[in-house]
């Protein structure tokens, strides 16, 4: 079971994992054969279907992510926690993002799926 320390205890080390840029690090919170979908991966890995499996096709696409944005930082704004999954709510460079999180019993991440706040058209 996933207790609030534990998980505040995550989303922090994710999180400072994120903006050290070690990717070594990163990924020392996934699964070896984890899954990994974003909007981004169609765009900067060439992924059609937006999901990479791997820690090496994720490293691959996570390297080539950072390498175009060498500001990236995050700022955790909440961790929200679910039966075997989280979700971090952070500020990043670009914007709001949410990113879910799915656990194995190690505490690894084996699934994961971010989402990214997009500009809205106005209201009528």
């Amino acid at each position: 079971m996933i207790t609030p320390l534990w998980a505040h205890d995550f989303a922090q080390d994710w999180i400072s994992a994120w903006n050290s840029r070690d990717l070594a690090r990163v990924l020392a919170h996934y699964a070896d054969d984890f899954s990994m979908s974003s909007p981004f991966i169609r765009t900067i890995a060439a992924e059609a279907s937006g999901t990479l499996t791997g820690k090496d096709a994720v490293h691959a696409y996570w390297a080539s992510a950072l390498a175009r944005m060498p500001a990236l930082h995050f700022e955790l704004i909440s961790c929200l926690i679910g039966t075997d999954s989280l979700i971090l709510y952070y500020q990043s460079t670009n914007g709001l993002c949410a990113e879910w999180l799915r656990l194995n019993d190690a505490g690894l991440v084996i699934e994961a799926a971010a989402h990214y706040a997009s500009a809205l058209p106005p209201m009528d």
